[in-house]
């Protein structure tokens, strides 16, 4: 298996948007394995994307372990902004 770096971005598919007053729920589905990611606080401002657009996750190895959670996923688009981001 090939080594993760900070920089690359793999593919996801929107699965669901969920509209709050402030903020967007976003649940994306990595193409190449069908594993999901939810994001709580993407700005709902700007975001026009809906279910079956494509976004981007990257993945970093936390440098020290916090309980369970190993990595900090992030979401981008196209563009390479960062929209959220979440531990796992």
């Amino acid at each position: 298996m090939s080594e993760v770096n900070e920089n690359d971005r793999f593919e996801c598919v929107i699965i669901n948007v969920i509209d709050t007053l402030r903020w967007k729920g976003v649940v994306v589905e990595e193409s190449g394995s069908g594993g999901r990611v939810y994001f709580g606080k993407v700005q709902a401002e700007g975001f026009n994307y809906a279910p079956g657009d494509i976004l981007y996750i990257g993945v970093k190895r936390l440098a020290q372990e916090f309980e369970e959670m190993k990595m900090e996923v992030s979401l981008y688009d196209s563009e390479d902004r960062k929209l959220d981001w979440t531990f796992l």
